[in-house]
């Protein structure tokens, strides 16, 4: 069962409430998950691989929360995922759950203000754990290996179409990148610097995985707007104070503030 959030609508702090859903979220003013018998789970294999010359990978976008019993499967998924050449799997940790239990140590309000930027962009009144984002544009609940298989597969397909080249150079702190117009592309594009933690392993006291131990990939720890760019010249960003953590460059749609279509991204390790 999938955790569900009505945006725009406070949380009470009052009587709990529980509610069980079967194949879709039940959602109220807010919703806890009744807490699942743990499983053995089997990760089936997404099975996209890259193209030849392809240079931007899908960006898979996981919003998760440590106090989400429904959400370890969609975390080893990501795990599973992590380290693949034609994917960008980031884990972005929510807050809205801190209250029923477990403070999740990794998450941020901007993370969950990201996830409520996409449903009003998509037309959605609620956001859900887990959920992820694929390239900007579709959004899957819940743990569906073989939906984001194929959602992977349709999107990977169309990179060598990419509008926009884009490269980047590392050197300690220090980030210089490089954006190239390739055919006409929208304008209000937003180019991002994403930083992330390739794995962490966390001991969860209390709250719904209260005894688990579970291994987080590539947990996002900043996520910063750097420039804006219009697509019609060629455009160099310059950066310092990086962390030694990995880095990603994603360069994505923006109109009225709500983010959209990914159009390119690289990862620098």
């Amino acid at each position: 069962m999938n955790h569900g959030l009505i945006l725009g609508k406070p949380i009470s702090f009052g009587a709990s409430l529980r509610a069980i859903a079967i194949g879709v979220a039940c959602v109220m003013s807010f919703v806890v998950a009744q807490k699942t018998v743990a499983q053995d789970i089997t990760i089936p294999q997404v099975q996209s691989e890259m193209p030849a010359g392809q240079s931007h990978p899908v960006v898979v976008e996981l919003f998760t929360s440590q106090g989400c019993s429904s959400c370890p499967p969609a975390d080893a998924l990501i795990a599973e995922i992590a380290n693949r050449d034609d994917i960008l799997a980031l884990a972005l940790h929510v807050d809205y759950w801190d209250y029923i239990g477990w403070k999740d140590i990794f998450a941020a309000p901007e993370y969950t203000q990201r996830q409520r930027d996409y449903a009003r962009a998509a037309g959605h009144r609620t956001i859900y754990t887990p959920q992820m984002v694929v390239g900007g544009v579709n959004h899957v609940v819940g743990y569906k290996p073989m939906k984001l298989a194929d959602l992977i597969a349709a999107q990977g397909a169309k990179a060598n179409d990419a509008p926009v080249g884009l490269s980047a150079a590392r050197d300690g702190g220090a980030l210089s990148i490089t954006l190239t117009p390739n055919a006409i592309i929208p304008s209000q594009m937003k180019v991002q610097v994403v930083q992330f933690m390739p794995l962490e392993k966390v001991s969860i006291r209390s709250g719904e995985n209260k005894g688990k131990t579970i291994e987080y990939a590539n947990t996002v720890t900043s996520w910063r707007h750097v420039s804006d760019w219009d697509g019609t010249v060629k455009q160099t960003v310059n950066l310092t104070s990086l962390t030694s953590d990995p880095v990603a460059v994603i360069v994505q749609e923006h109109t009225d503030g709500a983010p959209g279509k990914i159009v390119a991204a690289l990862r620098i390790d």
